[in-house]
């Protein structure tokens, strides 16, 4: 994929620095991938799945994108970039303004969104935080916002990639290339669907269950908890921070036809959210839920076939080798993440990820 060095001189001239790719040169000839919210744990998770051979990219190279006021100190993924030699990997921010009321229509970021999304050949968004709810219309209940422009800068990326209601004629990226690349995991599904125009469930026990004690929470069926709320109750250095629990898959669709996923249940995946899709816009499918149908886990686009996501993480690497052993509650046995996925657990992530290596055009 051959770079435009003319235009990337749009993006904005800064000094040259480790922040800046492709300003300093992305090269002819060789492929990209993009990486939102490049943090060092990002960047090593990345890492891990591309030297273990669960991500396949061949010699594509990552680089990633950020919003210069993002609350994150990138200059600690610049020294670990640099002191772990990692050559495959980049970094490139952006600057300009955002604000709630320009995301969703021309705006300083607009020029450089369509330099990445012709210079490369997808992107990945990861979890994290609560979005602020005033960006799909709701006042804040239930919502912690910690990184405001973070989610400022994801949802505008994705509104021009994807387009959605909030301005009906604007036409997106994809149009141009309809097989490019996207993922998210747990908050990169909410962002995309809040980026289309959908809404989200600010705090799940409490607007699905009727229920906000912790204490009564954990009482729920395992199925019910998306999140350990152990961890409110009582301190204890094992204990971990998600739950792990089955998805209902649709019966004939991706999981099904794309990932070859025969069973219409899956293995445990790990869930670690408070927060799920509302209002989901037309142009979604929907590809799982939780097991009692309430909290939908997965969505795929109708249009853009290499466009999807889950509200789980597939991507942690004690999933894939034994860690820590940690427990879910004060009566459980300490066990790893890899031995509470088991071999089947394993295989289906695996089969996820060589499905998302193959949509990776």
């Amino acid at each position: 994929m051959r770079f435009l060095l003319l235009i990337v001189s749009l993006f904005v001239c800064l000094p040259a620095t480790a922040q800046d790719y492709f300003k300093n040169g992305g090269e002819a000839g060789k492929t990209y991938l993009l990486l939102a919210h490049p943090t060092i744990e990002n960047i090593k998770t990345m890492k891990y799945l591309v030297d273990n051979n669960i991500l396949f990219v061949g010699e594509t190279e990552i680089v990633g994108i950020y919003y210069s006021f993002e609350n994150y100190n990138y200059n600690q993924s610049i020294d670990y970039i640099r002191d772990n030699e990692l050559n495959r990997f980049h970094l490139q921010h952006l600057t300009g303004m955002l604000r709630p009321d320009n995301i969703f229509s021309e705006n300083d970021f607009s020029g450089n969104f369509e330099i990445l999304f012709q210079q490369t050949l997808g992107i990945f968004f990861m979890g994290g935080p609560d979005i602020q709810p005033e960006l799909y219309g709701e006042e804040n209940q239930y919502a912690i916002v910690t990184d405001p422009y973070r989610h400022l800068f994801e949802l505008s990326l994705l509104f021009h990639l994807l387009g959605g209601p909030q301005n009906p004629d604007y036409v997106p990226l994809l149009e141009s290339n309809p097989k490019y690349f996207i993922a998210g995991f747990c908050l990169g599904m909410q962002s995309m669907n809040v980026a289309t125009g959908g809404s989200l469930i600010q705090d799940i026990p409490s607007e699905i269950y009727d229920i906000d004690d912790p204490a009564e929470i954990v009482q729920l069926d395992n199925d019910k908890i998306h999140h350990n709320y152990w961890q409110e109750i009582f301190e204890n250095d094992q204990l971990m921070t998600s739950n792990f629990h089955p998805l209902q898959l649709a019966e004939n669709g991706f999981f099904r036809n794309e990932v070859k996923w025969r069973p219409t249940v899956s293995p445990p995946v790990l869930s670690s959210h408070h927060q799920s899709i509302e209002n989901l816009n037309d142009c979604w499918e929907i590809t799982a839920w939780s097991m009692d149908k309430k909290v939908i886990e997965g969505i795929r686009h109708k249009n853009y076939s290499n466009v999807f996501a889950v509200q789980f993480h597939p991507e942690v690497p004690t999933l894939f080798e034994p860690g820590d052993a940690l427990i879910f509650s004060p009566s459980d046995q300490p066990r790893t993440y890899f031995d509470r996925i088991g071999p089947e657990g394993a295989k289906f992530h695996k089969r996820l990820w060589r499905y998302i290596s193959k949509s990776i055009q």
